[in-house]
């Protein structure tokens, strides 16, 4: 069987991103080890990130989007380190990315793991099981706005921050939100919005969402306000399967969904062009955390599991299963990070998966 070589960017970026993301190319490597042949990957690491931007003026290199158009998949670390403006580091190089390549769907899976303790009390790995598909390339991320009259005298400048909604976004993510519901083992999309208080943008979503949602009559459709949403969230968490939501919403509900499963250090993520005109990247959702940077403890789980939506976005669905399959024992057999209450290293959690990849679930 002739090699199939799949050509992934590495952009580790900053702080705890390089330290995770080479226990996510370790588990790359095993898989190729373990396919007689038949798979490969070829790596090509980007320097990018505050370093490069305090060497250079850059957050990339100016030429990176045309680079980087090259490669099948995007492997992403993190980004943000002190004395580099949060605004600087997010918008020249992940966001630079996402919008650049029109990765318009932000794939966050919520699940519990065996082995992990959720902070709620009768949480269960049947309750803990959703997925937030996040509106990614416009809404309240969209750029727009400006701030003006900071040259006048007295207190006056104003900063004005615009959310940008289209027919077009909000019915591609919709659309995206119900095609995934019909995978999932139950067919159900709940979306998020705030239109009782944003009275334009967000009317738009709900018109769209409820015209699509009369095209699924197979999939179950329920719609709720960003406020109330983050209640149900904690008190009936078995209520979601697929939650659709804007930007800023999604991005919210995502972290509090990963806190529910125990960690944001299992977060993983997939910001995806369904067109596949254009490479997706692949990401943990944790951040940089400067603070644990460099100590060894690090939670790879995000970033492996990253990986394994990376293979199924590639066609690679046994080993995206393998995957998931390493990272469950490894949970379940109490191979934890401190922020899960354990006492493994970053390393030591990276070899355990790479001991169970192969293996067949029990």
């Amino acid at each position: 069987m002739p090699t199939k070589t799949f050509r992934v960017a590495v952009i580790p970026g900053d702080g705890i991103g390089k330290e995770v993301i080479s226990e996510g190319l370790r588990v790359l490597e095993r898989l190729a080890e373990h396919s007689n042949g038949s798979l490969a990957f070829a790596f090509e690491t980007f320097p990018w990130g505050c370093e490069h931007y305090l060497a250079t003026g850059r957050m990339m290199d100016a030429d990176g989007l045309e680079r980087l158009a090259r490669f099948d998949a995007i492997y992403f670390g993190a980004v943000g380190w002190p004395g580099v403006p949060d605004h600087v580091s997010l918008w020249g190089l992940r966001l630079a990315i996402c919008q650049g390549f029109d990765q318009y769907a932000c794939i966050r899976p919520v699940q519990l793991l065996p082995g992990i303790t959720s902070p709620l009390r009768d949480a269960t790995e049947e309750t803990i099981d959703w997925v937030v598909v996040r509106e990614n390339s416009e809404g309240e991320y969209a750029g727009i706005g400006g701030r003006n009259l900071a040259g006048r005298d007295g207190n006056r400048e104003v900063a004005i921050q615009s959310a940008l909604f289209t027919a077009e976004g909000c019915e591609r993510i919709i659309r995206y939100a119900f095609d995934l519901a019909r995978t999932r083992k139950r067919h159900k999309v709940t979306s998020v919005t705030k239109s009782n208080a944003q009275q334009y943008g967000m009317t738009l979503w709900d018109e769209t969402f409820a015209r699509i949602a009369g095209e699924f009559p197979d999939v179950e459709a329920d719609q709720g306000l960003v406020d109330s949403m983050a209640a149900r969230f904690v008190s009936h968490p078995e209520s979601l399967e697929v939650v659709v939501g804007s930007n800023l919403f999604g991005d919210i509900l995502s972290d509090l969904g990963s806190a529910l499963a125990g960690s944001l250090g299992i977060a993983a993520s997939a910001n995806i062009d369904p067109q596949r005109r254009h490479p997706s990247m692949f990401e943990p959702v944790h951040g940089s955390a400067p603070d644990i940077a460099g100590d060894g403890i690090a939670n790879p789980i995000a970033a492996i599991w990253s990986v394994a939506m990376m293979l199924e976005h590639l066609g690679l669905v046994d080993e995206a299963e393998a995957v998931m399959t390493a990272i469950r024992a490894t949970t379940a057999e109490g191979v934890l990070t401190p922020d899960l209450g354990g006492t493994s290293t970053t390393r030591e959690v990276g070899d355990n998966v790479l001991a169970n990849v192969g293996q067949k679930p029990t």
